[in-house]
């Protein structure tokens, strides 16, 4: 079950890529000097990607505690 953990962590690790890119979204935007308005928007734009990356990151935790368990 060895391969498990190994997906498991490419899987958690392309969830925190995902995290990173949406920090840096949204301080981008924040640079930009946006009306109220407007930032929201952009961050209202962001909030699915951020709970995808997530819980991908999760998923690969769980198949990284699964591979460790059943190893």
């Amino acid at each position: 079950m060895e391969y498990m953990v190994w997906i498991g962590a490419a899987v958690s690790l392309a969830g925190l890529l995902g995290l990173l890119w949406c920090i840096a979204k949204v301080a981008l935007a924040k640079r930009k000097n946006l009306s109220d308005e407007e930032l929201r928007a952009e961050v209202q734009k962001v909030i699915p990607y951020n709970l995808g990356a997530l819980l991908l990151s999760v998923l690969g935790l769980i198949l990284v505690m699964v591979g460790l368990f059943l190893s």
